[in-house]
């Protein structure tokens, strides 16, 4: 089996509407996929309606965090998408992207950038918007070369100058509430150092202790070295070790299945959750 847990649609800051997503997971090969986009359910929907025969959808969403200063991602993979609590979390998530955005553009335009918020506004359509978004816009103003040259301390990096704080949860809070919602949690790239700041793991025993289920290792933004030493951290922790592509379609160079999740630790996931169930694809025919 090859298992994705970590993709982004139109819905958040993916360039593939959640259709093409799931349809394009099946053409690279993908038994099962995760729709995770950032606090949103929004995608869910038109990904299940479009899923091909062969292809699993596992629901979930990125939910934005922040511990001691340091904003942090979680994965919530199979949670109950109505209940009401982590619903209303998710909306205050949310509803403070478009302020922090509009900030970080103000904050660009202030550093000599030309940008307008109708270029960021444009790009995010009616997804969630995001620093993604922002970055494309420089891309197109030849500002920066890549997406992923837009996320340093001299642009949109966590403390850079023209990084702004939004709404964000705190984990411990996140794991109350997806466990609530009969989910289960896995820290998304969780030593990312290329980001910025990364939560020391001191706070991930810490998140561990309070019920995290895993971390994500196989990573696009871990090295082999920092690998290795994550997954070191989850044998001493008991925490389950997943690998994903964190695919945004061409905001990204990585690809669906680049990295992917062993079939014995998607089996632990899937048995820990209560909240959903995997949804088997019957849309239509497996691309050859």
């Amino acid at each position: 089996m090859r298992i994705d847990l970590h993709t982004h649609s139109t819905a958040s800051d993916g360039t593939d509407t959640p259709a093409e997503l799931v349809r394009n997971a099946a053409a690279e090969g993908l038994d099962v996929v995760a729709l995770t986009d950032h606090d949103t359910v929004g995608g869910y929907a038109e990904a299940i309606a479009a899923l091909p025969e062969g292809l699993t959808l596992v629901t979930g969403a990125e939910l934005s965090c922040r511990i001691d200063g340091v904003s942090l991602h979680m994965l919530a993979y199979l949670f109950d998408p109505h209940e009401p609590e982590l619903a209303r979390e998710r909306e205050l998530v949310r509803d403070d992207r478009v302020p922090r955005a509009r900030t970080m553009v103000g904050r660009l335009q202030e550093l000599g950038v030309p940008i307008e918020w109708e270029r960021v506004a444009r790009i995010a359509g009616e997804g969630s918007v995001g620093r993604p978004h922002i970055a494309t816009a420089l891309v197109e103003l030849g500002v920066v070369e890549t997406v992923s040259d837009a996320f340093t301390p001299e642009w949109l990096a966590n403390g850079g100058r023209a990084y702004a704080e939004k709404h964000e949860l705190d984990p411990f809070d996140a794991i109350r509430l997806v466990k609530a919602a009969g989910g289960v949690t896995v820290f998304a790239h969780p030593l990312a150092v290329k980001r910025g700041e990364v939560v020391p793991e001191s706070s991930i025993a810490r998140l561990a202790a309070a019920g995290l289920d895993g971390i994500e290792v196989d990573h696009m933004d871990h090295d082999e070295p920092t690998r290795a030493r994550l997954r070191g951290l989850a044998r001493e922790l008991g925490l389950l070790t997943t690998g994903s592509s964190d695919y945004h379609g061409t905001r990204k160079s990585v690809r669906l299945g680049q990295y992917t999740t062993d079939p014995e630790i998607y089996g632990e996931i899937t048995r820990r959750a209560t909240g959903a169930f995997p949804v088997p694809g019957a849309g239509g025919a497996r691309p050859a």
